[in-house]
This record gives structure tokens, C-alpha cells and sequence, in this order.
């Protein structure tokens, strides 16, 4: 069996890297002979995900102005109302492998939360064209988010695979009946722990992720974040860590951390994580923190997944479906309106160091659950096709 990850926008995202990585695992450990490879449209930064058969370039291409493939483009477009023929030729690299692969899985997590994509759509349709399995893999949608174009789209998957119950609802309330409850793959990735820093309290150190993409969407979240850390320093003899889990050009957390690191780092309490490291070694740090608070989806992921109790600073509808799935509550999760509130970043934070033990003891009850979850998506896969 041939299976491509497609989609995949490359793993200077830790949370792109972590599912690409995870569900490999997940795939080859429990289907014999599968063979799994990735379209990425920065190949060259997934080199250090083992057990992948192949590694392709899943960039888009553009169309010269001028040339043939434009001029008739522009034809189609003007007179038909057709972009097929230049979808065709954007996502060629993709669309190429179409005839050598059994099953495509569309991954990322929360691709279908940004808007229409229609290039998506045009692929989606040319492997069902020639006759091969489509399956969403763990996905989050929101209501907001769903359109009757993108409904359709969704129409074509023989099996949509949600990983949070938020997601499985909503899609089954519009009617689609290809869709399974699963989990983020991400909570079953290995951890590799490197050696503690210096200055980092054993037992006592919380780890704090922000984003720019959070910071965009509320430019006063950093503002309540600020407040938030001298609250820590102030208040309580913990450390902090600061933790980047995705960096790229124009979305870099290290960046953002840095600029706190560089304004607290006299008080000798606070440190900052490598902007170098792969995922499972955050998620090796992360697993020996105290507490977490945290934007990125798959850095939580990497606490939830080892007791940690977490604070998540949400921006979309897979935080609060991954935290109900978790304590039967959107518990400690703040939604993107609520972060630039420092009292109630400040409140929420003081009710984790108070639950702390309470925390502990559901994720352990819980968790197990959701990685039976995150296997159970294999054998969805194994139905399919068996």
C-alpha cells in the first residue's frame, strides 16, 4: 500500500513536523508493508523525520506570464469561468504522483480554517478523477470556516478523520457521513529529553509559548502576556522557560520570546529554548515542565500528552475541541477576544497552580483515551482499503 501526505507546508512548524512524524509511525507500525511518503513544499526541512519511503518538492509552481500555460489560463478563466487548467498547473507537483499512490492523505491539522482554497479543491478532485482513496487526516474545521464550496470539497473524501469532538459534530450536523472521531496523532510522538539548562528549576519551572500569529490576530495579547510573566516572577519562585515551536520567516516565535527573554532575563529566573530543535526534543523539555501556557496547538499537545498541566492561549476551534476531549470542558482555554486581558490571563493561571494535582490526575485518566483515538485513525485507514 502507497500512501502521500499532501499538504504539508513543512516542519520549521513543530506541530506540521510532529504530525508528519507521528502519524508515519502510527501508519507503518500497525499496516505491514505500507509505504509512506510526503509532498512538502519545503522538502528539505523534513529530512530529519525518520521512517518516510520518499521526500518530494510540493511547491507551487508559478505560470510565466506570457507563455502558453498563461495564455491559456487566461482564456478558460475569461470566457468559462474555469481556474482548472491553472490549478493544474500551480499544484503540478502534487498532481503528478496522483497515478503512483493507492491512498492521499490531506494533513496540517486546521488547513481548512483559512479560508477557500480552490487549488486544494482542484487536487482533491483529480485524485478522486483517477480513482484513488482521499482521506482528511485529523482535522479541525469551525462553523465560521465552512462554506457550501468547502462542503462540497468535503463531499469528495472517502473518510474524514476529525480530531476533536467540536469538529466530528459540526461536520456530522451538514450532513457529511464520511466522517470518524479520532485524536491529533501528535499526543503518541516519542519525546527525546536533552540535557536541563542551566537555571532551569527541576520540578518548578513553567514554559511559556507565544506566537506571532496570536499577537496578530490581538495586537494587546503581548501587552497581557508581559503582565502575566512579572506575575510569575513576582509572585511565585518558579522559572520560566521560554519555548518557540515554530520557526519561519514572518511567523517566528523565537523572535517574539527573545524580545521577553531579553527584557526579564536580568532577574536570573527566566531562559529561553533553542530556536534549532525538532520536535520531539521540545516536546523532551516540555514534558519536564511544571505548567505550560501555550499558543501553538502542538506545543499544548506536548504537555497534555505528559501531565502537564496547560493553559492554552486559543485563536480556533481545535483548542477548545482538544481541551472538552480532554476534561469534558474547555478548561484553561482562552479564546483569542480574552487574551489581551491580563487579569484573566493572571486568574487563569493562579486556578492551574491550584488544580495543579487535580490537572495531573485527568490527564492521566484521559490521555491514554486519546492516544487509542490517535491509533484508531490507522484502522479507518485499514477499512478503507482492505
Amino acid at each position: 500500500m502507497k500512501i502521500m501526505m499532501f499538504l504539508h507546508a513543512g516542519s520549521v512548524n513543530r506541530g506540521c513536523e510532529a504530525i508528519v512524524r507521528s502519524s508515519t509511525k502510527l501508519i507503518k507500525d500497525r499496516i505491514d508493508k505500507a509505504q509512506v511518503f510526503l509532498t512538502s513544499a519545503r522538502p528539505e526541512t523534513d529530512e530529519i523525520i525518520p521512517k518516510l519511503d520518499g521526500i518530494y518538492d510540493g511547491s507551487n509552481s508559478s505560470i510565466k506570464k506570457f507563455s502558453y500555460g498563461w495564455f491559456i489560463s487566461s482564456l478558460r478563466v475569461k470566457f468559462f469561468n474555469d481556474e482548472s487548467y491553472a490549478f493544474g498547473k500551480i499544484h503540478k507537483k502534487i498532481i503528478k504522483h496522483i497515478k503512483d499512490v493507492d491512498i492521499f492523505l490531506s494533513i496540517g491539522g486546521d488547513n481548512y480554517c483559512y479560508g477557500e482554497q480552490p487549488g486544494w479543491y482542484e487536487i482533491d478532485k483529480r485524485i478522486k478523477r483517477q480513482g484513488k482513496k482521499l482521506v482528511l487526516w485529523g482535522c479541525s474545521i469551525g462553523e465560521e470556516d465552512l462554506s457550501e464550496r468547502k462542503i462540497e470539497d468535503l463531499k469528495l473524501f472517502d473518510l474524514i478523520l476529525a480530531r476533536e469532538t467540536l469538529t466530528y459534530t459540526l461536520l456530522k450536523n451538514k450532513g457529511l457521513k464520511n466522517v470518524q472521531l479520532v485524536a491529533d496523532p501528535a499526543f503518541t510522538m516519542e519525546k527525546e529529553e536533552l540535557k536541563l539548562p542551566e537555571g532551569w528549576q527541576e520540578g518548578n519551572t513553567v514554559g511559556l509559548n507565544f506566537s506571532p500569529l496570536v499577537w496578530k490576530k490581538n495586537e494587546n495579547s503581548q501587552t497581557a502576556v508581559r503582565e502575566l510573566i512579572k506575575y510569575i516572577l513576582d509572585k511565585t519562585d518558579m522559572s520560566i522557560v521560554f519555548t518557540p515551536h515554530v520557526i519561519e520567516n514572518g511567523n517566528n516565535d523565537y523572535e517574539v520570546l527573545n524580545n521577553f527573554y531579553e527584557e526579564f532575563k536580568n532577574t536570573g529566573r527566566v531562559l529561553i529554548l533553542p530556536d534549532n530543535l525538532n520536535a520531539v526534543q521540545y516536546k523532551g523539555y516540555i514534558s519536564r515542565m511544571r505548567f505550560f501556557v501555550g499558543a501553538r496547538t502542538h506545543a499544548t499537545i506536548a504537555a497534555y500528552s505528559n501531565y502537564v498541566p496547560t493553559m492554552v492561549l486559543g485563536y480556533s476551534v481545535k483548542s477548545k475541541g482538544i481541551a472538552k476531549d480532554l476534561f469534558g470542558e474547555e478548561k484553561l482555554v482562552l479564546g483569542i477576544e480574552e487574551i489581551s486581558d491580563s487579569q484573566k490571563l493572571i486568574g487563569n493561571f493562579r486556578r492551574m497552580v491550584e488544580e495543579e494535582m487535580d490537572l495531573r490526575q485527568q490527564l492521566k485518566k484521559s490521555i491514554p483515551k486519546i492516544k487509542n483515538r490517535s491509533q484508531k485513525a490507522v484502522d479507518y485507514l485499514y477499512e478503507l482499503v482492505r
